[in-house]
């Protein structure tokens, strides 16, 4: 039987070194539990068939919805993009989230950008030192 160890999130966030590069940390059935920095902004994107779970570590987050409606969460806070919605993360300073995802999320949807981090990327060491 495989012992089992805590997973450290603060950690494994200061591992990660560069913004807008999630890293699997985690899974849950089939959901990926992942670790990232963000600056500034990504890109409009949507899932299509998936929902997209931002938590909030430290920091603060803007979420830009469709409709020109936006969410704002700080520390300790999360907030569920619902799949098919169009969504741009935002942040002023660097924040460290946690994101959860089914397996099958693209990083950037429906985008593909300069940007755009590939799961097989997210499952190695992307992002780090």
């Amino acid at each position: 039987m495989e012992l089992l160890e805590p997973t450290r999130i603060r950690h494994e966030l200061s591992l990660v070194t560069q913004h807008w590069t999630p890293r699997v940390v985690g899974r849950v059935n089939d959901q990926y539990v992942k670790v990232a920095k963000l600056l500034g902004e990504l890109v409009w994107h949507a899932h299509d068939g998936e929902d997209e779970m931002f938590v909030v570590v430290y920091g603060s987050l803007r979420i830009q919805l469709e409709g020109e409606r936006e969410v704002e969460l700080g520390a300790g806070e999360f907030f569920v993009v619902p799949k098919g919605v169009q969504h741009n993360p935002v942040a002023n300073e660097e924040v460290g989230i946690v994101l959860i995802e089914t397996v099958t999320t693209a990083h950037t949807g429906d985008v593909i950008v300069e940007g755009t981090v590939p799961i097989e990327e997210q499952l190695g060491s992307a992002g780090r030192e």
